[in-house]
């Protein structure tokens, strides 16, 4: 319906904003993480949302098409609805989330409110193939476009390879921050953090 509202951010209020587009305001429901980019006073976009009831009509809004992405992904979870998504994302950023989701890390998850093991497991299980992308191992390309030919440790490698490619790390960059690391004793998590801390000391 809406694909995004661009005017200037007259209110924020706790998970809410509203946007001056043209003489009209628009309320949308927010994150935490995309209330801190935006401004009173200042002109934004924010990418939208629309969920339709019949006692409602509701407009979630984002700062990035990223997170939008991730809102609908968390949607369309059996048992999360607009409420729990909006929390999560209220405690992790996209790129938190993706990690927490790629790696199987629940507990990072249930920091939000009302999301319980249950529903974190049920969202790393449902979501991990859709943000990974189908893994390939034989010599074509793993998820994010990582050739899977250049590990040849294994899954867990190729699947750490993928989560610092939806982290926005180039392939040659993933390879080289994994280069070096136990594959056969780490856990995908443990990769991951591997080649976190590698970036970071580059």
């Amino acid at each position: 319906m809406f694909y995004y509202l661009n005017g200037t951010i007259t209110v924020l209020e706790a998970g809410l904003a509203v946007v001056d587009c043209a003489g009209v305001g628009y309320a949308c429901h927010c994150s935490t993480y995309t209330q801190s980019q935006l401004r009173v006073g200042e002109p934004h976009k924010l990418y939208t949302h629309v969920n339709v009831k019949e006692d409602a009509f509701d407009i979630f809004g984002f700062s990035g098409r990223e997170e939008l992405r991730l809102f609908e992904q968390l949607t369309g979870v059996t048992g999360v609805g607009p409420a729990s998504a909006l929390a999560i994302l209220s405690v992790l950023s996209p790129d938190q989330l993706t990690l927490a989701i790629m790696t199987g890390d629940e507990k990072s998850i249930t920091r939000a409110k009302g999301v319980g093991a249950k529903s974190a497991k049920r969202i790393i299980l449902e979501l991990k193939d859709k943000i990974g992308g189908e893994l390939d191992f034989s010599g074509g390309q793993a998820a994010g476009g990582v050739p899977a030919a250049a590990y040849q440790d294994g899954s867990r490698v190729a699947l750490a390879a993928a989560a610092l490619a939806e982290l926005g790390y180039s392939q040659s960059e993933a390879a080289a921050a994994l280069k070096g690391a136990d594959a056969e004793q780490m856990s995908v998590e443990e990769l991951v953090r591997y080649g976190l801390r590698a970036m970071v000391m580059k």
